[in-house]
């Protein structure tokens, strides 16, 4: 029977090519090479944009590298579900939609995200996977979350000095009225494990950097406090200078009657 499936294999040409495992049998999706020995998907350079649907649910192995996927949905790997190497590297890779990693089967052993174009990533995207993961030649954005991933996952460790900042969150005081608030930080084009061990941790410097930011929110209403009782005591003051002055101006009382006197003497 095998001596059959692998004379159709061949017959379907490099392209589309005949895949079953035991009793099963399933077409490979367009663009990919499937090697049905090994329970291999092979995609690599097919130009794809998006992540290939109709993937054989016995894949163990499936390579994705060198295309343009720049995000992976959050049913791309529900029914992959014996799935132990995973290579997404060279694509252009910018988000990960919420839930699309935690269906990664518990087998996983590789997860290959090297040179995309990932910035941010939790440790709720990653969920609870212990796969040895690959992350370098990525334009990261360092700070706190990055800081607890990279602490969370199974990074591979030749290949952890690869994590580089990009840019990163900037501390209260770095920021002068001269600089760009939006700039790379003064931690940009290192890498992140470095700076970890050195003594840096972006958790706390996070914290006190939205302690001053509160701290200034605190002082600008305090002194909008400040500015207005000063506004409305000087508004009270000038009424109640406007209200003397009538005052004044009106006729005194005991001058009123010392004419309605004179008055009645002379008649």
């Amino acid at each position: 029977m095998f001596k059959v499936l692998r004379s159709l294999s061949r017959s379907a040409g490099p392209g589309i090519s005949l895949w079953t495992w035991g009793v099963s049998g399933a077409m490979c999706p367009d663009s990919c090479h499937c090697v049905w020995e090994s329970s291999m998907v092979l995609c690599m350079d097919a130009g794809l944009r998006e992540f290939p649907q109709g993937l054989p649910p016995d894949t163990v192995t499936l390579h994705l590298e060198r295309n343009y996927i720049r995000s992976l949905p959050e049913s791309a790997f529900r029914e992959l579900t014996h799935l132990r190497e995973l290579y997404l590297s060279h694509n252009r890779i910018d988000t990960l939609s919420s839930g699309a990693l935690r269906h990664l089967s518990s087998e996983l052993r590789l997860l290959d995200l090297s040179h995309n174009q990932l910035r941010q990533a939790s440790r709720d995207e990653f969920s609870s996977t212990r796969a040895k993961t690959r992350l370098y030649h990525n334009p990261w954005h360092c700070d706190c979350t990055l800081q607890e991933l990279m602490e969370t996952l199974n990074l591979e460790p030749e290949t952890v000095n690869g994590i580089v900042c990009e840019s990163s969150v900037r501390s209260a005081g770095e920021v002068s009225r001269w600089e760009d608030p939006g700039g790379a930080g003064e931690h940009a084009g290192q890498p992140l494990v470095k700076l970890l061990d050195s003594g840096v941790n972006f958790c706390n410097l996070q914290r006190k950097t939205t302690d001053v930011a509160m701290l200034v929110t605190m002082f600008v209403w305090f002194f909008m406090v400040i500015v207005y009782v000063v506004y409305y005591v000087r508004q009270n003051q000038a009424e109640t200078r406007r209200h003397l002055e009538y005052l004044k101006s009106l006729p005194s009382p005991r001058k009123t009657l010392t004419e309605t006197d004179t008055i009645s003497t002379g008649l």
